[in-house]
């Protein structure tokens, strides 16, 4: 990649474009959100993290003509069978707030025991070189951990106060920024794409 080349990423979130701005420097892309072209939100109608993020890829890229990042991710309950999995951020009903998805959570999870109740955050992230990109990069991270039964910590957003870390007996909003990124699931996957990146040249 030479300096200075821009992508566009699929989300309106500024603070997201920053942080995957930072964190891919090295590969030398300027990361732009969508909203910056008015790109309108992709419906995600897949049935997986993966299928979500293409989908949001080419939509970004089409109406950009840039090549795009996109990223879907969630939290899977095993004892729930993967809930709520692409419907993290939509739990407890379309416009859910955290606090809302997490009560909806608590609720379903009331009476699992403390050995049954693993999750794992997952990331799906997509890179298009252009929206008919026959090979796109495809990078996943999975981030395993344990339940609790209230919520701790006030850092991060969503389900990070449920999710405890059990080799740090914290959760995951108990954590500084900088270890949640080393350990994340989003951590993962955009280390993945920033070697994927600079292998592809």
């Amino acid at each position: 990649m030479t300096p200075g080349h821009r992508v566009v990423l699929a989300s309106n979130n500024a603070g997201k474009a920053r942080e995957f701005g930072q964190l891919l420097a090295d590969s030398g892309l300027e990361v732009l959100a969508q909203n910056e072209f008015d790109v309108p939100e992709a419906e995600e109608t897949a049935p997986t993290f993966v299928e979500n993020a293409l989908l949001k890829a080419r939509n970004a890229a089409l109406h950009t003509g840039l090549p795009a990042i996109a990223d879907d991710s969630g939290l899977a309950v095993d004892a729930l069978d993967g809930e709520p999995g692409i419907y993290s951020a939509r739990y407890a009903g379309p416009g859910a707030d955290d606090a809302a998805n997490n009560a909806r959570l608590l609720e379903k999870m009331r009476g699992v025991p403390p050995a049954e109740r693993g999750a794992a955050f997952i990331c799906a992230l997509v890179y298009l070189r252009h929206a008919n990109d026959p090979v796109p990069l495809i990078c996943q991270g999975t981030w395993r951990g344990l339940l609790l039964d209230a919520p701790r910590g006030d850092n991060g957003f969503g389900y990070d106060p449920l999710f405890l870390v059990p080799e740090l007996d914290r959760t995951s909003a108990e954590l500084p920024p900088q270890e949640k990124n080393r350990r994340s699931h989003r951590g993962q996957a955009l280390r993945q794409l920033v070697d994927r990146l600079a292998a592809r040249g």
